[in-house]
């Protein structure tokens, strides 16, 4: 594993999970008897990544406390946006802003993250070195989708993705050079501005997992994962 930073993206309200996530932070959310989080950090664990960088607002000393209880041997640090949230984007720069890598592998832990992607994620990395790309985001087909009311986020030709034909859906695993981000004076945006220029640029890659997608939509969604799992 060529990449040695993952980051992990804990700052957002989770409204969607109202009223659980008034008092829980979403990544903090149990399934399967472990934490979203904690499915995160073993996985990334698992990959053999030596350093996680965590970003935080909503509920953050909730985060913080999680973190620092954490029997792990890896390097986690927990990064607070600030007095403002930042939005993805925003929130990916400044974890950046505190390693000196270029290359990080970046982390939704509303999906649950277990060892069947190992391989996949594997081969996304490999292939983002290979090809020498600045960008490659982890997509399934929706038809892959827990939640069968998501609708696509791209469609694909090879591994480059595209606007039309969106059969495929962003699984919350990208890997990104922090040189995409030069220019970007302000502090808040979402990273869909970034993929949108790729995308404009026809610059933008995916690498298609075959995995079933499960996510953390909205209440429903956690309701019957929590019933039928």
């Amino acid at each position: 594993m060529k990449i040695k930073t993952a980051l992990i993206l804990c700052a957002g309200y989770g409204k969607r999970l109202n009223p659980l996530t008034l008092q829980t932070p979403k990544p903090l959310l149990k399934f399967r008897k472990l934490s979203m989080l904690e499915h995160t950090i073993k996985f990334i664990e698992n990959l053999g990544i030596t350093n996680i960088k965590i970003n935080t607002f909503h509920l953050e000393k909730k985060i913080f406390n999680f973190i620092s209880n954490y029997p792990s041997k890896k390097n986690i640090e927990v990064i607070s946006d600030g007095k403002d949230i930042l939005g993805t984007g925003g929130g990916i720069l400044n974890l950046m802003n505190y390693s000196d890598e270029d290359n990080f592998l970046v982390f939704n832990p509303d999906t649950y993250w277990n060892s069947n992607y190992l391989q996949i994620v594997n081969q996304m990395c490999d292939m983002y070195f290979k090809k020498k790309m600045e960008n490659c985001l982890l997509i399934v087909d929706k038809e892959k989708s827990y939640d069968f009311r998501l609708n696509g986020d791209f469609g694909m030709n090879g591994n480059t993705l595209y606007k039309e034909n969106k059969n495929y859906i962003y699984t919350g695993c990208q890997i990104i050079n922090k040189k995409l981000f030069n220019g970007f004076s302000k502090k808040f945006f979402s990273i869909s501005e970034i993929w949108n220029k790729k995308l404009d640029q026809k610059d933008l890659y995916g690498q298609n997992s075959k995995e079933e997608f499960i996510h953390l939509t909205d209440l429903e969604i956690y309701n019957k994962l929590l019933k039928n799992n």
